[in-house]
């Protein structure tokens, strides 16, 4: 499994990546992309939206199953990947670049790990 050392990472398994003026990038990880499958549609939060460290703020629809997106940190939505509305599939493509979810203005952070946590953590 592919964990970037330079991001930081949920137990509920979405990578955090620092992208300057408070602002962070979100998204889920290669472990948990591989674990869901073929990713047919993905459901992103409203700009603008307030989201709570811990709390559901979309969701991951694959050939398997649903899974919910829990928020990594609080604060505001600032933008969101549109280009999943049309092709999904980034997720499974690309989990750390262009399957980028969401960004937001961060007014404090979840429980967050470094790669060596997370990896300790998927290999169990």
């Amino acid at each position: 499994m592919n964990v970037p050392a330079d991001l930081r990472y949920s137990t509920d398994h979405e990578w955090v990546r620092d992208v300057g003026d408070g602002r962070v990038r979100i998204g889920i990880t290669d472990y948990a992309q591989d674990a869901l499958g073929d990713v047919v549609f993905v459901e992103t939060p409203e700009v603008g939206a307030r989201v709570e460290s811990g709390s559901v703020f979309g969701e991951v629809e694959s050939t398997k199953s649903v899974s919910e997106l829990f928020a990594p940190v609080t604060g505001e939505v600032t933008a969101v990947n549109e280009e999943l509305e049309s092709a999904p599939e980034k997720v499974n493509e690309d989990p750390y670049g262009e399957g980028w979810i969401c960004e937001i203005q961060t007014e404090s952070e979840g429980e967050l790990m470094d790669a060596t946590a997370y990896q300790a953590l998927i290999e169990d």
